[in-house]
């Protein structure tokens, strides 16, 4: 065969297929069977929560190091944070939905904290919700 009719023969099969219809909606293709909101698939309530959890750890662990490597120029440019009571009453570590009344922002160590009544508290997340830690600054 001379190189004409090899390129005619491709013209003509590339004709054909573009003029070919599939019925349907084309080529057969498998649907896939994840239930959404089923435990341990991405979308699922519990996922969501876990994902969110390693994050706001992982984000308090890295802001935690910074501070940590800066901590002597922080401290000498900022001021010092207000007197330290005993105990609080509220155990560190308790989560609480809403701050209560007449909290001021205090940073320390270039970490956010809400300073009331003698407790500090940092934000954090729970789902997709806003909520409240006792801390220890």
């Amino acid at each position: 065969m001379n190189a004409g009719m090899k390129l005619t023969a491709l013209l003509g099969i590339g004709l054909v297929l573009s003029i070919i219809d599939v019925p349907g909606d084309g080529l057969p293709v498998r649907s896939a069977h994840a239930v959404v909101g089923a435990p341990m698939t991405p979308v699922s309530a519990a996922g969501v929560a876990r994902r969110t959890t390693r994050r706001v750890v992982a984000t308090e662990a890295a802001v935690a190091s910074t501070a940590a490597t800066s901590a002597a120029a922080a401290s000498a440019a900022s001021a010092p944070p207000p007197p330290a009571t005993p105990a609080p009453a509220i155990p560190v570590g308790t989560v609480v939905a809403a701050l209560p009344a007449n909290c001021a922002p205090a940073t320390i160590k270039g970490v956010e904290y809400s300073y009331c009544g003698g407790v500090y508290y940092r934000a954090g997340f729970q789902g997709n919700t806003v909520v409240y830690v006792v801390s220890r600054p």
